[in-house]
């Protein structure tokens, strides 16, 4: 791990249940005059979250396939039409979207078959922490809980 994201001796100033609060627990810091340059913001609790977003069939597949074929051939034809003259431009662009949209649907159709029916829906996954722990250089730890000891509104867990 680079030097910047590691402190000597580190010692907790709060956990929190939010990034919000822990940001909130920092700036109020800064504010106070506070070395920051000693603080690190650390999600804890790791947890893994997939959201479906839809059902996934054959047509959805293939469509999806050919769509984002579609996309890479194009810029495929409009990168190879600069080589060529002015005559063929639309030729060479065409034949790579072509090229693309094939690809596409190939290469979709044989990622969806390869599942065999074991994953016929869609989603997208984020990893996110639980709680958020302020972490201070030892030798700055009874000046910040002094500090967060003042701060309006503060709930933190110790």
């Amino acid at each position: 791990m680079p030097e910047i994201f590691s402190l000597e001796y580190p010692q907790s100033l709060g956990i929190y249940d939010n990034y919000v609060d822990a940001q909130k627990a920092v700036d109020y810091l800064s504010d106070n005059e506070f070395p920051v340059q000693n603080c690190l913001i650390v999600g804890t609790e790791l947890r893994q979250v997939e959201r479906v977003t839809g059902r996934l069939t054959w047509s959805r597949v293939l469509l999806a396939g050919a769509a984002s074929g579609a996309w890479l051939g194009l810029l495929i034809g409009v990168l190879l039409s600069i080589f060529t003259d002015s005559k063929s431009f639309a030729a060479t662009v065409l034949f790579g979207l072509s090229f693309g949209v094939i690809f596409g649907l190939v290469s979709g159709a044989m990622g969806y078959a390869a599942t065999r029916g074991q994953r016929d829906f869609s989603s997208v996954q984020k990893v996110v922490a639980t709680k958020y722990e302020v972490l201070v250089e030892h030798k700055h730890l009874a000046t910040g809980q002094e500090l967060l000891a003042k701060m309006p509104g503060q709930k933190v867990d110790l």
